[in-house]
């Protein structure tokens, strides 16, 4: 039995899921090979292409294909893709979250952050966010986005 709907999935996404696995099992084994599985990554836009990118190719395989087997099952390529839309509905979360402290502006202000959070949060985020680079923004407006996005993305800080 697949996973449904515990991680918020709609059936339309555990069919596309499914659809994209049996284009790219070209062979019709019920397995991709690693080079069908990254084919499958890149149609889905999950990785650029077929030539770049190894290092984070790499990355995904050993979280799809932990025993290294070479082969990925629909299971381990549906788990992994409700994985990866939970990790984006997070980060738009996160997002929103921001924007609504920073009453809906693209940015927020240290002491936006100063008052809405906790005083060990507050400077936790004041220290990693860059500065909003706009030329109407004021001087202390923070990065809300690129900071959410590289916390909870895969990106350092």
């Amino acid at each position: 039995k697949l996973a449904r709907d515990s991680k918020g999935i709609t059936n339309e996404q555990l069919q596309e899921f499914k659809q994209a696995f049996s284009h790219f099992d070209k062979d019709k084994s019920g397995v991709l090979e690693v080079k069908e599985f990254r084919q499958c990554l890149v149609s889905v836009g999950l990785i650029p292409d077929i030539e770049t990118n190894d290092e984070e190719f790499e990355r995904v395989l050993s979280i799809v294909d932990p025993d290294g087997s070479g082969t990925i099952t629909i299971q381990e390529y549906i788990d992994y893709m409700i994985q990866e839309i939970s990790e984006e509905d997070s980060v738009d979360q996160i997002i929103e979250s921001f924007r609504t402290l920073a009453n809906d502006k693209p940015y927020i202000t240290e002491d936006e952050l100063r008052r809405e959070l906790a005083p060990d949060y507050a400077e936790f985020c004041i220290k990693r966010m860059m500065q909003y680079d706009d030329p109407g923004a004021p001087a202390d407006a923070l990065d809300y986005t690129s900071f959410s996005s590289a916390l909870y993305g895969e990106s350092d800080l």
